[in-house]
């Protein structure tokens, strides 16, 4: 009978007096908080919601300087996170686009900003957005069965919430446009042999390795910590701009004709076709270079055999 991984640690005291919260957990015991994506139905995928409440609850450590990490991670053994719920995303617009766009980057610069060290505790599918997720967490432990991906690209979405500005520092830039450009995705033992996280383990010892780390951080100097991360983050914290040029990208990404192919392809579990926008584009840019043939883009007085004063012209 194959173990099955260990739950993460409870404390009822701090339970009863966190926040009451509908998609995430929230715990803090022995000096580490937990946030716990709890949404297994949807593969831990986040909506809206969800990004509020971890936000809120990675900012209350603030309010306890004895908490030495945190850890990140997604209820039951399928999934860390999917990404985000394509029935939020389906949703958005150009017009309402930065009520999405504007809670990733905040709870990535929740993340990030934080003075502590953030693990992301990996089990299962860690695609799209939600791997965008573990790029912003400090450091990545992941079991075995872990498979984690940017699919961007499969169902008309943009990574550029993270993985663009990430991806290449962390695993060179030809990896980089080769797991985006071609939805490549990594098992954890590949990930560990690429930089692309920490350490790989075996599914059972997932948690028990997460919670060495953890000790090992408590007993190091948050001074220490807190200046060194604020000090390796400088070079990506100058990526700023690129966050809010591709928040705008994809803002134009959202509600468009290719964005609702690929998601509805995926939830009526076929291919998306694609194809049908490569071929519309071409007719489209083959009308317009006829048109430019046949002086379409001068008045209709200075075009090709207009007649002028009652005669043709030359």
């Amino acid at each position: 009978m194959a173990n099955k991984p260990a739950r993460v640690p409870t404390s009822k005291a701090i339970s009863a007096k966190s926040r009451r919260y509908r998609d995430i957990l929230y715990d803090v015991k022995n000096q580490v908080a937990w946030v716990t994506i709890n949404r297994q139905r949807a593969l831990n995928a986040f909506r809206e919601q969800t990004l509020d409440e971890m936000i809120d609850a990675l900012k209350t450590t603030r309010n306890d300087p004895s908490i030495a990490c945190a850890v990140v991670t997604g209820a039951g053994d399928k999934a860390f996170s999917a990404g985000g719920d394509f029935y939020a995303m389906m949703r958005l617009n150009w017009t309402n686009a930065a009520m999405w766009n504007d809670r990733m980057q905040g709870l990535a610069m929740a993340i990030r900003g934080l003075p502590i060290p953030v693990i992301a505790m990996v089990n299962g599918w860690c695609m799209g957005g939600g791997h965008e997720l573990a790029l912003w967490c400090d450091l990545v432990i992941a079991s075995e069965n872990a498979v984690l991906g940017q699919t961007g690209a499969q169902v008309g979405a943009c990574p550029t919430v993270g993985a663009t500005q990430y991806l290449p520092r962390i695993i060179g830039e030809r990896l980089a446009r080769e797991m985006i450009f071609c939805a490549r995705r990594f098992t954890a033992k590949e990930a560990v042999e690429i930089g692309l996280i920490n350490k790989c383990v075996p599914r059972q010892d997932l948690l028990r390795e997460t919670l060495a780390w953890c000790e090992t951080i408590k007993s190091l100097s948050p001074q220490t910590l807190r200046m060194t991360k604020k000090s390796l983050n400088f070079e990506s914290d100058l990526l700023y701009a690129s966050w809010q040029h591709g928040m705008e990208l994809l803002a134009h990404v959202w509600g468009s004709e290719e964005s609702l192919e690929g998601m509805n392809a995926f939830l009526q579990d076929r291919k998306p076709d694609f194809q049908k926008f490569r071929i519309r584009n071409k007719q489209e840019l083959e009308a317009y270079l006829e048109g430019c043939a046949k002086d379409l883009n001068a008045p209709p007085s200075m075009r090709k055999g207009a007649r002028k004063n009652g005669k043709p012209s030359t």
